[in-house]
């Protein structure tokens, strides 16, 4: 007899950010239709669907909705941060886990959520240190107004100093906002060596929009020259640029043409169309495989679980950190072209580092000059 399992699906099918949204959904309920049709699988999966519609104020009460109500204690979902923080409590007092397939800021390690998605030295950190030998190490920073483009944006000041750079401006949207005229007649004032671009939705299509237009007016803003570099930009959402985004610079786990190039595994018979898709499918294929492991029980001892052992997933073997929670992930640094991603730089796993306490200044930037001081 098969097994049969709950388990919640926690994502918003509108709002700004429902491109990212549904793609994470798609690689849930890809999962679990693989997992349900595998006849060697002890597990039957029945999804435990919730919709925030967008609206950061209802993720923990939904989430408490799915743990009281149903009999699921793994949810897969939240898209920003700050949902994630928001249902943490919940998690917490009522004994259920998260499984987080987006990629953010760092700086956290909790018992109640596992991240199958990059942290910032699988993002952030290689991004910066394969721009500043060839664009410079001058930044322009830009992020929407809460958790991911603050703390994203703190890590990249340290980044260009370590670099000996400098951080020519810092602004921020509400998010949704699309007014960005400010944003650009700073950066053309400034002409920063880059733009680290943290804005979400519908705030990031029309900066890359207006950049585009200003790239036109002047070639130093041409991507070639001045690139703008984006941790959270995937394939999902390059249809909805009408390739304004076209030339510059992204970095993640997984885009679908280097898993093409590369041979990396299926996701049962079909690619990934974009490393959220790619996250999502491995929490509910690792999950399975965890709880089969453990004879169906639900309540995991995640420790033993994740020590010692890979997991198959659309980005290759992927091992979890028992402490952390954190997975090992390739790092691929790409250049966007149309509505794909052509490979310039892949490592094939990175073991996570969420607090970057393992970060050396001098390996990723090299030894810093010295300066005469009259």
């Amino acid at each position: 007899m098969r097994q049969l399992v709950e388990v919640g699906i926690l994502y918003s099918r509108s709002g700004g950010y429902a491109l990212i949204s549904n793609a994470c959904r798609d690689g849930a309920i890809a999962a679990i239709a693989d997992v349900n049709a595998d006849p060697d699988s002890p597990i039957l999966f029945q999804a435990v669907e919730r919709d925030p519609e967008g609206n950061v104020d209802r993720y923990a009460p939904l989430a408490e909705d799915i743990l009281r109500n149903s009999s699921a204690r793994h949810i897969v979902g939240c898209v920003t941060s700050w949902s994630r923080k928001e249902t943490i409590p919940v998690l917490e007092k009522l004994g259920g886990t998260l499984w987080y397939a987006c990629p953010y800021e760092g700086f956290e390690a909790n018992d109640r959520v596992v991240y199958t998605h990059a942290c910032p030295n699988q993002h952030l950190v290689p991004l910066i240190a394969w721009v500043v030998p060839r664009h410079g190490p001058n930044g322009f920073l830009l992020g929407s107004n809460y958790i991911w483009g603050w703390e994203t944006n703190r890590v990249a000041r340290d980044l260009i100093a370590d670099a000996n750079g400098e951080v020519f401006g810092e602004r921020y949207l509400p998010l949704g906002e699309t007014d960005v005229t400010r944003l650009i007649d700073e950066i053309r004032a400034t002409r920063p060596s880059f733009i680290l671009n943290n804005l979400i939705g519908p705030s990031s299509y029309a900066f890359l929009s207006a950049y585009a237009d200003l790239a036109r007016q002047d070639p130093y803003f041409a991507p070639e020259s001045c690139p703008v570099l984006s941790c959270n930009l995937t394939e999902c959402e390059l249809p909805a640029l009408n390739g304004n985004a076209d030339g510059h610079l992204v970095v993640g786990p997984y885009f679908r043409n280097v898993a093409e190039d590369l041979g990396w595994p299926l996701a049962g018979a079909r690619r990934c169309a974009s490393s959220f898709e790619a996250a999502a499918y491995s929490s509910v294929r690792i999950l399975a495989e965890v709880l089969a492991n453990a004879g169906g029980g639900e309540d995991t001892d995640f420790s033993g679980a994740f020590a010692g052992h890979a997991f198959s997933t659309p980005c290759g073997p992927v091992r979890i950190d028992p402490r952390t929670h954190h997975a090992s992930l390739p790092v691929v640094i790409g250049r966007i072209a149309g509505n794909d991603v052509d490979m310039l730089e892949v490592r094939e796993s990175v073991e996570p580092d969420p607090y970057l306490s393992r970060y050396d200044r001098t390996k990723t930037f090299g030894r810093p000059a010295l300066r005469v001081v009259s």
